[in-house]
């Protein structure tokens, strides 16, 4: 696949329209619905102003920026289209057709904005005290994973680590679940050996999840080290060898006839409850 950014010569302060679904540029951006594509041009798509805006003041490096004809003029989109050209990207403004096609919905968003990805690299994750990291092995589900990317946001946490085959976080579906986190939150990923690897000598404890868990979530110390919270996958749990790291294993008790719940439910909870520590620790209770 040729990226969609080095497609033929283009002008600083272009403003690009298109119409046709047949525009190379925009059969590019349809195809970052793909993981293969979105790895090979190492891109990924986000939709809504709020979002361009946040990735934009954080840092995130834009390379197109795709409006529709009705926010032409709009104030915002302008300082977002400025700054895309000011970057070298290249800002589209194209019809509702073309919209509905690049992001797969009916009634779109009017700014969707295409990414230059970024990994968070394990070996460089150097946690230090008070600090919160969740660690989620094999996660599947693009919902679950953006739910648990904004609830870490939300709860503090310093990032997140995916272990073995995992969704991905920038795809579509995860980007829009995480509304924005994934901006904020870094996410890094790793083998299960380069994980175990790295806990024996980041100077964390881990605090792992399971249903074979002895501890009370509520009784660990969550403040004498860092923390990372260890999740396992959404059908099978913990592998052995991972559960076999863990500094606690801890159990949520649960009432009624729900024997689990759900990954990111689960996630939120032990974030909340690390938080709710970490708190009490800055409080000087």
């Amino acid at each position: 696949m040729n990226e969609f950014h080095d497609r033929g010569p283009r002008r600083v302060g272009q403003v690009k329209e298109v119409t046709s679904l047949a525009n190379p540029i925009i059969k590019d951006i349809k195809a970052l619905t793909n993981k293969k594509s979105r790895e090979e041009s190492g891109t990924f798509m986000a939709e809504g102003l709020k979002l361009v805006i946040d990735a934009i003041e954080l840092g995130w490096t834009i390379r197109t920026l795709v409006y529709a004809k009705a926010a032409k003029g709009k104030p915002l989109v302008e300082q977002m289209a400025a700054k895309t050209v000011a970057s070298g990207g290249l800002v589209l403004e194209v019809n509702e057709k073309v919209l509905s096609s690049i992001t797969r919905r009916d009634n779109p968003q009017m700014v969707v904005g295409i990414f230059e990805t970024r990994w968070a690299k394990l070996k460089d994750i150097r946690p230090k005290e008070g600090e919160t990291w969740v660690t989620l092995d094999r996660v599947r589900d693009p919902g679950n994973l953006g739910t648990i990317i904004r609830t870490a946001d939300a709860a503090g946490a310093s990032g997140v680590i995916l272990v073995g085959e995992t969704t991905d976080p920038f795809s579509l579906e995860t980007v829009r679940a995480t509304m924005g986190s994934v901006f904020a939150v870094p996410v890094a990923h790793a083998t299960a050996e380069e994980f175990i690897a790295w806990k024996k000598q980041a100077g964390v404890s881990v605090v792992a999840t399971h249903l074979a868990g002895s501890v009370d979530y509520r009784t660990i110390d969550y403040k004498k080290k860092p923390v990372v919270l260890l999740m396992g996958n959404e059908q099978s749990g913990l592998p052995d060898r991972l559960a076999k790291e863990a500094d606690a294993l801890a159990r949520i008790p649960q009432q009624g006839r729900a024997d689990s719940l759900n990954l990111a439910v689960a996630t939120a909870v032990m974030l909340f409850e690390a938080r709710r520590h970490l708190l009490s620790l800055s409080e000087g209770k």
